[in-house]
């Protein structure tokens, strides 16, 4: 190979974001070797246990402080939750006005699931610190909306999904307790555990990373499994994946129109208005695909998550874009607050 071949294939490995392609090729696998019968049992045992270490991890790296700090700044980190949780699920309620024929109850359910979801930890702290916004308000905006999202995204999922035709979901004890069991109680019992534990996680972050991606890509593998024995791709027509790819992109640009004007409108300083647009339009991938798994039957669970691996994938390439744009286009300093840039992924 060329020297300039080589230096060409180096700068594409680069910008390739391989968490991404992990996800589709885990979406490949399902479709190519699903789980069947006592494999099928054994993914869905794992893919619980994985869930309740996910959420047990989330608790034990999130610190107290942080969630108090958003409490305190609550003229950024009101509009943030106010575009995460209120303006995301009216523009969603807007697009489950098509007709049902368009995109079909359950990707329309998958679209409302996508609206109601908290922002993404990773990458709402990574874009920020690229476009040289407040960094330390991104980790407390974005850690905030987690663990608001623990408690509300259950709950409007919910209100806003059974809305849709076939698309019920009755919230019925046996349901709480689920999401009490596997999500709710591992990320407390890592908020207990957190004083103990929390200098060994940050030792092993690289091993801890590992971990998380790898329940994600079984989560993905174990949901499209399912989906596979329902007929997925045969009830998903390429024309209802154009238009869900096209709504996807309304979503994103509407929200980060959306953030942006509202934190112009409160008069923010540039560093807070970077931060209220990242943690504002981004959904969070990492929180999404587990409580999917808890909330909805297995499975819908595929056709549920369809669009938010297209959104996770859009927010992913339009906020990295604008995240370079943005230090070049208004030339201010880097508020530093932390230790490097952390890859983009949740």
């Amino acid at each position: 190979m060329s020297p300039t071949l080589s230096r060409a294939a180096r700068g594409l490995a680069r910008r390739v974001d391989w968490y991404i392609v992990a996800l589709f090729g885990a979406i490949g696998v399902a479709t190519l070797a699903p789980a069947e019968r006592q494999a099928a049992e054994a993914v869905s045992w794992m893919t619980h246990l994985a869930i309740g270490a996910l959420f047990f991890l989330y608790g034990a790296r999130l610190s107290p402080s942080a969630v108090l700090e958003g409490v305190r700044h609550w003229r950024l980190h009101l509009p943030v939750l106010a575009m995460t949780f209120a303006a995301f699920p009216l523009i969603a309620l807007a697009i489950g006005l098509l007709p049902e024929r368009m995109l079909g109850a359950e990707l329309t359910a998958g679209v409302f699931f996508l609206a109601v979801l908290p922002s993404t930890v990773q990458s709402s702290i990574a874009f920020t610190s690229m476009a040289r916004g407040n960094v330390a308000a991104a980790v407390c905006s974005a850690s905030f909306s987690t663990v608001l999202g623990v408690v509300l995204t259950p709950v409007l999922a919910v209100l806003l999904i059974r809305r849709t035709e076939g698309g019920g979901l009755p919230l019925g004890l046996g349901q709480l307790a689920d999401i009490a069991v596997q999500l709710l109680l591992p990320f407390l019992a890592g908020q207990m555990v957190r004083r103990w534990i929390a200098d060994w996680l940050r030792r092993y972050r690289a091993v801890i990373s590992v971990c998380d991606r790898g329940s994600i890509l079984l989560v993905v593998y174990s949901a499209f499994s399912r989906g596979m024995t329902t007929g997925i791709w045969q009830r998903v027509s390429p024309a209802r994946m154009a238009l869900l790819g096209a709504l996807c992109v309304v979503l994103l640009c509407s929200a980060l129109l959306l953030a942006d004007r509202s934190a112009r409108a409160l008069r923010l300083p540039r560093e807070d208005r970077v931060t209220a647009v990242f943690c504002g339009a981004t959904k969070s991938l990492a929180s999404g695909l587990p409580m999917a798994s808890v909330l909805f039957p297995a499975g819908r669970v595929a056709m549920t998550v369809l669009p938010l691996m297209l959104y996770h994938t859009l927010q992913l390439v339009v906020c990295a874009w604008l995240a370079r744009r943005w230090p070049t286009a208004h030339h201010a300093p880097h508020t530093e607050a932390g230790a490097g840039d952390p890859a983009p992924t949740g």
